[in-house]
């Protein structure tokens, strides 16, 4: 393995880490309209200073070469205190990322590349994932799983149970909060160029 191809990659995966924050902020911007959104917040890998590992890639994995971890997917948390509107909120979604694409600001994510946790306000409770599927149920072999639509478009994962730190990112990375606004754009969030407060005050 050259080390142009292993610099390559590292370029590759820390570009898809950015385009995921990019559609974070234009997805956040299309939910604010809504009254129901309490509160948006990049979680998953998305919302971290990458990391080192061996991928899953045959000829990196082969060679125990280590590379920025890949974030296959953006994880945003919505809060949300009403379940009403879900499909419209979906339909926003698709078409900020089409609108953002269209006009050319270098976001590629489309919305069966989201993942969006759909949190109970005050409680921080999970509810579910909003279904990128365009009627509920679809007839899909994801609709079967037990609970999925009895609220629509809400799905249900089989043997799914959130983690118990899935909404600390919220704590540096949370876009929106009504009531007081933007806080920051995803693409302040921390990256693999800053470096550590600790080492930063060992070399000062």
């Amino acid at each position: 393995m050259k080390r142009a191809e292993i610099e390559e990659q590292n370029r590759f995966l820390l570009k898809r880490q950015h385009e995921f924050r990019m559609a974070a902020d234009v997805v956040t911007d299309s939910w604010m309209a809504f009254a129901e959104v309490q509160a948006v917040a990049v979680i998953g890998s998305v919302a971290k200073a990458l990391w080192k590992e061996v991928p899953r890639f045959r000829e990196f994995h082969r060679e125990e070469i280590e590379v920025w971890h890949e974030c296959r997917n953006l994880d945003l948390a919505l809060w949300v205190d009403s379940q009403e509107r879900l499909n419209e909120l979906r339909r926003a979604t698709g078409r900020a990322l089409h609108a953002a694409y269209e006009a050319g600001t270098g976001v590629s994510v489309v919305e069966h590349q989201l993942d969006i946790f759909l949190i109970e306000p005050g409680s921080d409770r999970y509810l579910g994932r909003l279904c990128s599927f365009s009627t509920c149920p679809k007839g899909k072999r994801e609709c079967l799983v037990p609970g999925c639509g009895e609220i629509p478009f809400i799905r249900r994962f089989p043997d799914f149970t959130p983690r118990a730190d899935l909404l600390a990112p919220a704590q540096y990375a949370t876009l929106y909060k009504r009531g007081a606004g933007r806080l920051r754009s995803a693409l302040d969030l921390p990256t693999v160029d800053q470096e550590p407060k600790a080492a930063r005050e060992r070399n000062f």
